[in-house]
């Protein structure tokens, strides 16, 4: 038996293989912000069964910030990847399909017992499965560029948002309209078909790309006040943010079409044959 546990000495002068190759740092970074997102949805989570409504919101406002910055932090960064992009939907499945379906069930849908259920449930997984589409259409033919401004669909960070406007109209002290669990349990559900279906809404990502050197130092001013004012007003601020979001859908829908309507043209224009050339004896 000596010779199967035979001792071994390695050479101290052999290099060592390395198994795995080195992550760069500028990689993890914005998975780590997607992962601080995710723990702060999962709070938001706690706080709504514990009926800390405020703060549940809170943690949803926070984690729709975070995950704005993720993607284009990974993006500056050349740090995109398939598994940053599929743990973003993850964690934006528990931010905006959970953590906003449970918050809603805790304050009035459960009043409606299992009716409001499957309210919270229609919305969840409405959120669920626009993330499926999504992450379906990262392998599918590049859209055309007119198309690159606009999402197809409320997106999920909207749409959670969108969806606790009953909340923040309550939050306000304006009075509950007639049948107040049945009013949130239609709110809930529009919102969900707005998510999973194919209205195109503005999605401002040309807008951030760049901007000119004149409105920089306007729009750190700008941004200062509008955090300012979400602080100091929090419920009137997001009241009015999403009421104006919710009246932007029809005119993206028109222009959407209107700019399509202009791209179909000019493909058709440059698809058809030119004509042959005429030959000098037979023009008029």
């Amino acid at each position: 038996m000596r010779w199967l546990f035979s001792p071994f000495d390695p050479d101290p002068a052999t290099p060592r293989v390395r198994r795995f190759r080195p992550v760069p740092v500028r990689i993890l970074i914005p998975n780590l912000i997607t992962l601080l997102a995710l723990c702060i949805g999962l709070t938001a989570i706690r706080m709504a069964i514990e009926g800390r409504i405020e703060l549940a919101i809170y943690a949803i406002v926070v984690a729709a910030a975070l995950d704005g910055i993720d993607g284009r932090l990974a993006r500056a960064l050349k740090a995109t990847s398939r598994f940053g992009a599929h743990l973003d939907s993850l964690a934006d499945f528990v931010n905006f399909g959970v953590a906003p379906a449970l918050l809603l069930y805790v304050w009035v849908l459960g009043d409606a017992r299992s009716i409001g259920w499957l309210a919270a449930l229609a919305f969840a997984l409405s959120a669920a499965l626009r993330l499926a589409r999504f992450n379906a259409a990262l392998d599918g033919p590049e859209s055309p560029a007119f198309a690159q401004d606009y999402f197809v669909g409320v997106p999920a960070p909207a749409g959670a948002l969108v969806v606790l406007l009953p909340v923040y109209l309550a939050q306000l002290g304006l009075p509950s309209p007639p049948f107040g669990a049945a009013f949130a349990i239609v709110f809930c559900l529009a919102v969900g078909l707005l998510m999973v279906s194919r209205i195109p809404t503005y999605s401002g990502k040309k807008a951030s790309q760049s901007i000119a050197r004149e409105w920089v130092a306007p729009l750190f001013v700008g941004a200062i006040i509008a955090v300012g004012l979400l602080v100091s007003y929090p419920w009137e601020v997001m009241s009015l943010v999403t009421i104006g979001y919710l009246m932007l859908i029809p005119f993206a829908y028109m222009r959407y079409h209107r700019l399509k309507a202009a791209h179909d043209a000019r493909e058709a224009a440059g698809s058809e044959p030119e004509p042959a050339p005429v030959p000098e004896g037979e023009q008029f």
